[in-house]
Order: C-alpha cells, then sequence, then structure tokens
C-alpha cells in the first residue's frame, strides 16, 4: 500500500509584490525628477534662529552698507578689493581648491543687485555660495 502526499511543497516564489514595488519606486524616481529644475541658483540659506556652520569656507566675500566689497581668506583679516576685481579673484581662489565655499555677508541696506553680481560670478565657476546671517 503505497501513501501519497496531499499537500505537495512548491519551491517557488511569487515576484508580483517584488516588481509592484520596483514599479512604485520608479514612478516616484521620476516624477521627482522632473519636479525639479535645474536652472535654480544653489545656495544653502542658513537659519537665522539656529547656528548653522560650513566646513570649509575658504573665500569670505563681504559688502558694506556703502556697498563696497572685502575678501578674505580662512580667517584672515579682510581687504578691500573692487567690483570688477571680483571674479578674477574668486577664480585664482577656486584653481588652488575646486571645492571651496563662498561665504556671502551682505549688509541688509545694501542693494539686491549687489547680492545678485556676487551670486552670478559664483554661478558661472560654479562655486558653492552660503549667505551668511545673524543668529
Amino acid at each position: 500500500m503505497a501513501l501519497k502526499r496531499r499537500n505537495r511543497v512548491e519551491a517557488t516564489f511569487s515576484m508580483s509584490s517584488m516588481t509592484d514595488l520596483i514599479f512604485l519606486l520608479l514612478l516616484f524616481f521620476v516624477m521627482a525628477s522632473t519636479m525639479s529644475s535645474p536652472n535654480d541658483l544653489k545656495i544653502n540659506l542658513p537659519q537665522s534662529r539656529s547656528k548653522t556652520t560650513t566646513r570649509q569656507v575658504v573665500a569670505k566675500v563681504s559688502i558694506d552698507n556703502l556697498g563696497n566689497y572685502f575678501v578674505a581668506l580662512g580667517k584672515e583679516k579682510p581687504l578691500p578689493i573692487n567690483s570688477e576685481d571680483l571674479e578674477a579673484y574668486l577664480s585664482s581662489v577656486q584653481a588652488t581648491d575646486s571645492t571651496m565655499y563662498v561665504a556671502l555677508h551682505a549688509d541688509q541696506d545694501i542693494a539686491y543687485k549687489e547680492v545678485v553680481h556676487v551670486l552670478d560670478i559664483a554661478n558661472e565657476h560654479k562655486m558653492k555660495v552660503v549667505i551668511a546671517t545673524k543668529k
């Protein structure tokens, strides 16, 4: 008398739930990539209430309330510079370190075009800009 098992265990794996998950992830990444616009300026804006610092601030550009420009490397004393010479200065500093950050310290009473001038220079040379604020 030969007894046979009625319930046979099959060694298969259902891939339908895995493929559903893969398609959902693919759809998410396609939708997320189309929502970002590549022409925006990449600027890190620190919160004014919290203390945020960057690790590699190499160049510091300051603009006072009269529109005068000052530059400094690291923790050196700021030196005055003309707005026409700013682009040449930043490109020479970038030649020494291509992963540098530019910290922009601008007075709140200056014209907006002065800030945009520095941002345009940084964008042309693909530099990372951090706009400094008070606590």
